[in-house]
Order: structure tokens, then C-alpha cells, then sequence
């Protein structure tokens, strides 16, 4: 495969390849690393995680790889600016954020001298971040893991965007085999953020129940949510998924108010830190829609010589 060159401010990967920052507690220093170590960029999922264990989880990324690390904060966090300051005196190379948009994360980005790449789900939101000075955006559709900013698809949405600005374009959603890597790069984007592909890693920070749901589901048991983020969300159907999609899922018991707006509803946090424990009862299980396209767990190494390998379709 033919590789683009992606530069995000000094930064330049070997590989045009980022992984998806996915919380909660699953890219962790293990993932990120192994990414690194590969080439492209590798990111820890720096959400409804305390300020304390941000700084162990770089710390310990750090003394496994030389490679560029990135975290990923999502905006709606209520601790989202303490993160951010955490960690870039931790020594992070990068910064991503999305389920939301922060003016203040670049000015941060500017007084330390780390780059910002927000991630965005309309051209106005792209044009903006331009102005205010991000080093790159990604662009993400409805089809992606994690919190969603719209019900769009990647593909058209990449369309609108990646013309209309002149800083690195990044895309995401439905990104999982090394063809959908490969069409990204032949649309003229500088990269691709990947999270479900590497969700079914050997190095992902899930339960194996978690990884053997990665691979037998089926498409159609991909269904959206709306989780109590306010947020719409792709998901694996489950027991609590129905309770969430009939409204009878049960409200938190104990509620510590780590965002900034939620709806009570449920606990989207617990439920999917149960999730990542492999909790088929009362788990949440983010992912991608294009999950179903993936057959067997494999290794952050084999995943990427899979992409390096594939020879390009005319």
C-alpha cells in the first residue's frame, strides 16, 4: 500500500495511521504503545479516568516505546481542561478530543507547544478549528466508535470537508480492513484513525468475552443509541442495550457527576467499564458499525503488516 505523508505540526508517523482513543480504560498504555512501536500514533483514552492515572498510564507508555503518543479527552469529561494540563506536563506529544468542542484546548495546545487535533462531524466545526490554530482535524462519521457528533456517514462527510481546508485531514469511521484504509488514502486524506479494528487487538485492555463479541457479531446486531452523554452511540445489542433503547434501563446509583451534561438516565460510564470487563448482563459495548468485518483477534503488529501488505485495488 502506498502511504501518505501526515504531518501534525512537527510530528510525522512512519505510518499515516492513528488508533483510536477508546475509553473507558481500554487504550491504555499496552495499546498505545504497541502502536507507537509500529509507526503510527498511538493514543490513550484519557476519559472519566482520575488526573493520577493519566499521568501513570503515559508514564508507563512512555518507558515502553519511542514512538509518538497522543491522548484523547473527550470534551464533555467535567475534568476535561485538568486532563489536558496533566497530560502534556506528562509529556504527550498530542492532543484529540471530540464529543464536543473546546476554544480553550488550543490555546493550551499553543502556550505548551502541543498540537491539537479535534475531532469534527460538520465543515463548520473543521473551518473553525482551522482559525483557531489545530495542527490537523480528523473527520468522523456516524459510523465510527465512541460518542458521535452525527448520524452521517464517513464517506460523504469526508467529501464535504477535506477540500475546504488547508491543515492535514484525518478520516474516521469505518475504518477496519486494510481496502477501507486503502480508499481513504486514494480520497486524498493525510490519514486514518482506526478504533474498532484495534478493538479486536491482543493488546486491548478488554475482557476476553469482550474480544470474542468482536468477532461473531453480526451487522445487523450493530444498533444505535442514545447514550445519557446526550450523544448518539453504535453499539453490540445486548440485554441493558434494550433497556436503554425501551427506556427502562435503571439510574445510577451513586453518581459522582463526571460530565459536564447527562441526562441521569443510566450510567453510561459504569455500564461500559462493565462492558469492558466482559459484563453481558448490565455491560455497555461501544464499537464501530463495521465491527462485523472482522473474523479473528490479532495482534497490533499483525493488524498493521495486514495494511502494509494489502496491494492497492485499480
Amino acid at each position: 500500500m502506498k502511504f501518505p505523508k501526515l504531518k501534525i505540526g512537527s510530528l510525522i508517523p512512519k505510518y499515516p495511521i492513528i488508533q483510536g482513543g477508546m475509553a473507558i480504560k481500554i487504550s491504555m498504555a499496552d495499546l498505545a504503545s504497541a502502536v507507537a512501536n509500529q509507526g503510527g500514533i498511538g493514543v490513550i483514552a484519557g476519559t472519566a479516568i482520575p488526573v493520577e492515572e493519566i499521568r501513570e498510564e503515559i508514564k508507563k507508555a512512555k518507558s515502553m516505546t519511542d514512538g509518538i503518543l497522543g491522548v484523547n479527552i473527550m470534551f464533555a469529561a467535567r475534568e476535561f481542561k485538568k486532563l489536558l494540563i496533566a497530560s502534556i506536563e506528562s509529556g504527550i506529544d498530542l492532543i484529540i478530543s471530540g464529543a464536543g468542542f473546546s476554544r480553550d484546548m488550543f490555546t493550551i495546545g499553543k502556550e505548551y507547544n502541543v498540537p491539537v487535533v479535534p475531532i469534527v462531524s460538520s465543515l463548520r466545526l473543521a473551518k473553525i478549528s482551522e482559525k483557531l490554530g489545530a495542527a490537523a482535524i480528523v473527520i468522523e462519521g456516524g459510523n465510527a466508535g465512541g460518542h458521535l457528533g452525527t448520524d452521517q456517514d464517513a464517506i460523504p462527510l469526508i467529501k464535504k470537508i477535506k477540500d475546504k481546508v488547508s491543515i492535514p485531514a484525518i478520516g474516521a469511521g469505518d475504518i477496519v480492513t486494510p481496502q477501507d484504509v486503502d480508499n481513504i488514502f486514494k480520497m486524498g486524506l493525510a490519514g486514518v484513525q482506526m478504533g474498532t479494528r484495534f478493538l479486536a487487538s491482543k493488546e486491548a485492555n478488554i475482557a476476553d468475552t469482550f474480544k470474542e463479541l468482536c468477532v461473531k457479531t453480526k451487522k445487523e446486531e450493530i444498533v444505535k443509541i442514545m447514550s445519557s452523554v446526550g450523544l448518539p452511540a453504535n453499539a453490540i445489542r445486548t440485554k441493558f442495550i434494550d433497556l436503554i433503547i425501551n427506556g427502562k434501563a435503571p439510574e445510577p446509583e451513586n453518581c459522582d457527576s463526571c460530565l459536564k451534561k447527562c441526562t441521569k438516565n443510566f450510567c453510561i460510564r459504569d455500564a461500559l467499564l462493565k462492558g469492558r470487563k466482559g459484563d453481558l448482563e448490565e455491560g455497555v459495548f461501544f464499537t464501530g458499525e463495521g465491527l462485523w468485518k472482522i473474523d479473528k483477534i490479532l495482534s497490533v503488529k499483525e493488524i498493521f503488516e495486514e495494511i502494509k501488505n494489502y496491494k492497492s485495488q485499480l
